[in-house]
């Protein structure tokens, strides 16, 4: 379902340069839950930019269910990306003069989803915040704010979910009641998902764990 062919990323500093990654090949099957554990600065939330098609290999190619990211032009694969790919992210990153219902409907307005309204309410309601449709993201707690962004992520039923640290900005026991959630949705959506995080008890949530170490994800 995805697949990486020989990814390599390397970025200019000075006269030399850094390599982060070098002759990386990874697959997942679609409907897989894969977490990815490393060292800050290991490269992982790079790696995620990469399968995103956000930022480009020096080398290499990423493919997502047989589509290669070298065949699109810059605008298709931005269309790609929005249509096959949903993000949650540490830091929610929710519009601000959005409100939740506002928020979790832009990706399907975006995609040309049909009754987008009626779905995000479905959504938010799957998230318990259907008392919070007209609330914006001020006036919304950590925990809630990131159920916000699981509804969004998930309205344009998008093939995969990349999560970057998704409990990392949340308490603990508000951190274990989201992911709760999440799991649960990316369970029964049959979504294949991608999740970098430094919390073994979130990892091993997943049918696979990695460690990003040296450029290379060995399989734990």
């Amino acid at each position: 379902m995805l697949q990486l062919q020989q990814l390599e990323k390397s970025y200019q500093q000075g006269a030399g340069d850094i390599e982060i990654f070098k002759d990386l090949n990874f697959q997942i099957k679609k409907g897989q839950k894969v977490a990815i554990m490393g060292r800050s600065g290991s490269g992982k939330s790079t790696l995620l930019s990469l399968i995103s098609g956000i930022i480009k290999p020096t080398n290499g190619d990423v493919l997502l269910d047989s589509i290669s990211y070298k065949s699109l032009k810059e605008s298709e694969l931005n269309d790609f990306r929005a249509e096959n790919i949903g993000f949650v992210f540490q830091n929610f990153h929710l519009i601000t003069y959005l409100n939740a219902l506002e928020n979790v409907m832009l990706p399907a307005r975006i995609n040309g989803i049909p009754n987008p309204k009626e779905k995000a309410i479905e959504l938010l309601e799957s998230v318990g915040l259907s008392h919070r449709l007209t609330h914006f993201p001020s006036q919304l707690s950590g925990g809630e704010k990131q159920r916000v962004a699981i509804a969004r992520a998930l309205i344009h039923n998008p093939k995969i979910i990349l999560a970057d640290e998704p409990s990392g900005n949340l308490d603990e026991e508000t951190g274990i009641s989201v992911m709760d959630i999440f799991f649960e949705l990316i369970t029964k959506n049959e979504m294949t998902l991608i999740l970098v995080t430094h919390s073994k008890d979130v990892a091993n949530r997943c049918e696979k764990i990695y460690e990003l170490k040296s450029g290379n994800l060995q399989q734990c």
